[in-house]
C-alpha cells in the first residue's frame, strides 16, 4: 500500500525549495522501500534546484544518504528489511560490456528503480541521481542498497554515497595516486577534501591544497594537505611548480569543474603527469588547449564520475578504515539539520560556510 512522507522538492528553477507530501509505491520487482536516517547536503542538489542539471523539475532531493531497508519488491537478494545501507546513484547492471569485462565501475547500463515516486495530485518527481533521500522514505533499485556495518551513524556513513567517495576515489582509483608522488588538489570543497585524504591514505609524500577561501585552506590542512596556496593572491601554476621542484604535480585533481581551473590544473601537472576531472561543470562550459600542448605533454587526462568507485567494493572498505581511525568521515560534517532546514543550508554551503550540512531525520 503506497505511503505517505514528508521530502523535500524543488518545484522550479531557482525557487526556494519546500517540504512537501510525498508518495512512495510499494516496492516492484528489484525494487526497495528505504527509512532514511541522515543525508548530506551535496552541491549537486544544489545544481538541480538551479536546473544545471536538466529541466525535469520537480525534483525530489537527497541522494548522500544512509537508511534502514524497509521493504523490498519480487527477486531481490542482495538485501533485505533492516540491512543497514548506503545509497548509491550507479547500481550496476552486471551484464553490459563493461560489466561483462570485468570493469562494473564503468558499466555502461545502471540503472533507478522503474516505478515514480509522486505528489499527492499524482505529479510525478524526478529524484536526485535517482535517490531522492531528502525524504523519510525513499524508493530505489535494490543495486543501489550497499550494505555496511551499522556501528557507524548514518551522518557518517551516508557521505560515501556520493561527495566523499567522489573524491577519494578520484584520488586512488582514477588518479593511481601512489606512495612518494605529489599530488595538487583545486578546489577544497567536500570533494576536494576527500581527494586530500585519498591522496593522504595512498601515500602521496606531498600533497598541494589550491582554493581562494583561507578558511578552507586551513580545513584542508587538518585533513592532510602539506602545504597550501590561496589562488586569489597568487598563480596557481607557478605556485604549485615552486612546490614541486619546477615540474609540477604527478597527479592534480581538478574539484571545481571550471574551465580556467581546469587549465590551471593541465599546466600544474608534471610532463607525462595525470588531471583528474572529478568537479562538475554546467552545460554551456567550453575548454579551449592548443592541441600541440595536448599531444606534447603526454600524460593522462583523465574524468572521475563517482570516483570510479564499485560501492560493494569501496564502501563497506572505507567504514572498516574509518573504524579503524585512517580515515576520519566525521570530520567532513559540520553540522546536522533538519528536512526544513535544506534552503538555509544550500545558503551556507554558497558562502563556504561549511563542508557538510547533513539532514538527520
Amino acid at each position: 500500500m503506497p505511503q505517505h512522507v514528508q521530502g523535500v522538492i524543488a518545484p522550479g528553477r531557482n525557487e526556494p525549495v519546500r517540504v512537501e507530501t510525498i508518495v512512495i509505491p510499494d516496492p516492484g520487482p528489484g525494487e526497495a522501500v528505504v527509512k532514511i536516517q541522515a543525508c548530506g547536503v551535496c552541491h549537486t542538489d544544489l545544481h538541480y534546484k538551479q536546473g544545471a542539471i536538466n529541466d525535469e523539475f520537480p525534483f525530489l532531493l537527497g541522494h548522500e544518504a544512509a537508511g534502514i531497508v524497509e521493504s523490498v519488491g519480487e527477486g531481490v537478494t542482495e538485501v533485505e528489511p533492516g540491512d543497514y545501507v548506503i545509497l548509491n546513484w550507479r547500481a550496476v547492471c552486471g551484464q553490459c560490456r563493461a560489466c561483462r569485462r570485468g570493469r562494473p565501475w564503468y558499466c555502461f547500463a545502471t540503472h533507478n528503480a522503474k516505478q515514480k515516486m509522486t505528489l499527492l495530485d499524482g505529479t510525478e518527481l524526478s529524484p536526485a541521481l535517482g535517490i531522492g533521500a531528502f525524504a523519510e522514505k525513499t524508493l530505489v533499485a535494490a543495486g543501489q542498497c550497499t550494505k555496511v556495518d551499522p556501528a557507524v551513524a548514518p551522518e557518517v556513513a551516508g557521505l560515501l554515497g556520493c561527495g566523499v567517495m567522489a573524491g577519494i576515489g578520484a584520488a586512488i582509483n582514477t588518479g593511481n595516486v601512489g606512495r612518494g608522488d605529489t599530488v595538487a588538489v583545486i578546489g577544497c570543497g567536500g570533494v576536494g577534501d576527500a581527494a586530500i585524504v585519498g591522496s593522504r591514505l595512498a601515500g602521496a609524500a606531498k600533497i598541494i591544497a589550491v582554493d581562494i577561501d583561507d578558511r578552507k585552506l586551513a580545513k584542508a590542512k587538518e585533513m592532510g594537505a602539506t602545504h597550501t596556496v590561496n589562488s586569489r593572491t597568487a598563480d596557481t601554476v607557478e605556485s604549485i611548480r615552486e612546490l614541486t621542484g619546477g615540474f609540477g604535480a604527478d597527479v592534480v585533481i581538478e574539484a571545481v569543474g571550471r574551465p580556467e581551473t581546469y587549465e590551471q590544473a593541465f599546466y600544474a601537472r608534471d610532463l607525462a603527469g595525470t588531471v583528474v576531472l572529478v568537479g562538475v561543470p554546467s552545460p554551456e562550459m567550453r575548454l579551449d588547449l592548443p592541441l600541440l600542448d595536448v599531444f606534447g605533454r603526454g600524460g593522462a587526462l583523465k574524468s572521475s564520475w563517482y570516483g570510479d568507485c564499485l560501492p560493494s567494493r569501496d564502501f563497506p572498505m572505507l567504514i572498516d578504515l574509518h573504524q579503524q581511525g585512517r580515515i576520519d568521515l566525521a570530520a567532513f560534517v559540520t553540522e546536522t539539520v533538519g528536512l526544513g532546514d535544506v534552503e538555509k543550508a544550500f545558503a551556507r554551503m554558497h558562502e563556504g560556510d561549511v563542508l557538510r550540512s547533513v539532514v538527520v531525520l
